[in-house]
């Protein structure tokens, strides 16, 4: 299966990120873009781009995308080439938790090949030389990315700072609007997130029940308890929604 017939089984069931799939349905909001389009102006940029953070199952650049004011050739012939993942400015925001700054084809991605070539014309021709990108992650723990383009040089210490907490406030305000799971309907008990986390670590039921001093019929009662809270159908689902309510 190619990364593009992937991205399209991803829509289809649902696991993509709420933000780009309320982009891909047309509903932007109004004031993310307002915002953007400000923070962009004062820092002295002419383009923006807010995107979910790439992964293995979701890697290409239209399914990740959230909002951008990119020229409509330059989006399509970025997404056709498929090379958002694994570009230079992703593979370094995946080393770093600061801005990078980057004058050399930050989207373009590590070979020298007759694809980048092309890419990186395109960009040039638009205006997009220089880049300042970083990472944020909303309060359910997704994680995105902000890229300002345009021709200016780089930031100063408070200008970046200034940049990146206007980006921290425009992606709270919009998260927290689209956010549809705000987390479990009951709470779960002390002994139920216990088993969680022994079972996150990868322990059966038989050695949770040694390590809390519990016999195994009742460490299964309590993962029981906790997957119907959590409305889950097996330990592993019940795990992931624990993480993602911060349970664990």
């Amino acid at each position: 299966m190619t990364r593009r017939e992937r991205a399209v089984r991803n829509c289809a069931e649902g696991n993509a990120f709420p933000l780009s799939t309320a982009v891909r349905t047309g509903e932007l909001n109004a004031e993310l873009k307002r915002r953007l389009e400000d923070m962009t102006k004062a820092a002295g940029f002419d383009y923006y781009l807010l995107v979910a953070f790439p992964r293995a199952d979701s890697t290409t650049f239209l399914e990740n995308r959230v909002i951008s004011n990119w020229p409509q050739n330059l989006t399509n012939l970025y997404d056709e080439v498929d090379l958002f993942y694994c570009s230079r400015l992703v593979g370094a925001l995946k080393r770093t938790i600061i801005p990078v700054f980057c004058d050399a084809s930050p989207f373009a991605g590590g070979a020298a090949n007759q694809e980048n070539r092309r890419l990186n014309a395109l960009f040039q021709m638009h205006g997009l030389q220089n880049t300042i990108g970083f990472s944020l992650h909303d309060a359910d723990l997704k994680q995105y990315i902000f890229a300002f383009s345009g021709s200016r040089s780089a930031l100063s210490r408070e200008e970046e700072m200034s940049l990146l907490y206007a980006a921290m406030e425009a992606l709270d305000r919009f998260s927290s609007e689209n956010r549809t799971d705000g987390g479990p309907l009951e709470n779960l008990t002390r002994r139920e997130i216990e088993c969680l986390r022994w079972s996150a670590a990868g322990k059966s039921s038989d050695e949770i029940a040694i390590i809390l001093d519990l016999s195994s019929h009742t460490v299964a009662g309590y993962l029981k308890g906790a997957m119907r809270k959590l409305d889950s159908v097996n330990r592993m689902q019940a795990v992931a929604r624990a993480f993602r309510y911060r349970l664990l």
